[in-house]
């Protein structure tokens, strides 16, 4: 990832380019063995230990599930009781994941098309027990206090926001795992032109400018407390779910009370730590 230039004129479309590019990996993305969905059809359980344990018993909540893509971690929620809605910006993605809705037998699942910043008027006012938005999400919007007060316009008195994300301070991390190689605090546009997926990347593919923004720990926890949400927790894990940079050694998710369904990545012994994925919950 390299950041051309703020002023870039991929600055001024990145909604534009971001759609078109989400828009033609989706069938990529459905057909992969990274989202295996032939294996969630069977039954898998795409949620980490960690996440079933911070967020709790959804037995019966109205959760909704901002980012949702192709519907995977949101159907998840629903075999755990949740009554879900996915929303996503693309529709080839809404469309997978209503289908997949479908060959799973969750047939109150909704999933809806639209903008982050325009999902309370995309749901018409309706508001949720839980918003959940799951691993790399915030990357893609370039306003994080917006997000913030979108959130919580969206949660239900008494409702909570549930976050999963990949650490910013991991991303600042040089392919040898080792060397601190990009600007924490960087606050332009991030721009990269790079072909095929993270599914596939060797796929063919046309659509390939991308646009995203880092957002430092601090200016999240800030948004969220100054959009009125109670901080409960914020947690850091020293594990990612891919092979972020060379050498990382594969395991079992062993992060919560009951396993996880995925492996997890991690730095080699004897190398310092450092956190490769957070977690936050936040009350109205």
């Amino acid at each position: 990832m390299t950041n051309d230039n703020a002023r870039t004129p991929a600055h001024g479309h990145w909604r534009d380019l971001n759609h078109a590019r989400w828009e033609e990996r989706v069938a990529i993305h459905s057909d992969s063995d990274f989202y295996d969905l032939p294996g969630f059809r069977a039954g898998r359980d795409d949620l980490r230990g960690f996440e079933r344990d911070e967020a709790g018993d959804v037995t019966g909540k109205r959760l909704l599930h901002l980012q949702c893509h192709i519907g995977t971690d949101t159907l998840s929620w629903a075999r755990h009781g949740a009554r879900v809605t996915g929303l996503d910006f693309s529709a080839a993605a809404v469309a997978a994941a209503r289908k997949l809705a479908a060959d799973v037998g969750i047939d109150d699942a909704r999933f809806v098309e639209s903008d982050v910043y325009d999902a309370p008027s995309a749901l018409g006012g309706e508001t949720f027990d839980i918003v959940y938005t799951g691993f790399g999400a915030l990357c893609w919007l370039p306003d994080i206090d917006r997000w913030a007060r979108t959130v919580a316009e969206l949660l239900a008195p008494g409702g909570f926001l549930y976050l999963a994300e990949f650490h910013p301070a991991g991303a600042c991390l040089d392919m040898d795992g080792a060397t601190w190689a990009e600007d924490y605090f960087a606050r332009d546009p991030l721009v990269y032109e790079e072909q095929g997926t993270y599914t596939d990347r060797q796929a063919r593919t046309r659509h390939n400018t991308a646009v995203e923004w880092q957002h430092p720990i601090g200016d999240v926890v800030s948004a969220v407390t100054a959009a009125g949400l109670r901080l409960a927790f914020l947690r850091e894990y020293d594990f990612t779910l891919f092979e972020q940079t060379d050498g990382m050694v594969k395991g079992p998710d062993t992060s919560g009370t009951r396993p996880g369904a995925a492996s997890v990545y991690r730095l080699p012994e004897g190398r310092p730590r450092v956190p490769l994925i957070y977690s936050l919950r936040a009350s109205k």
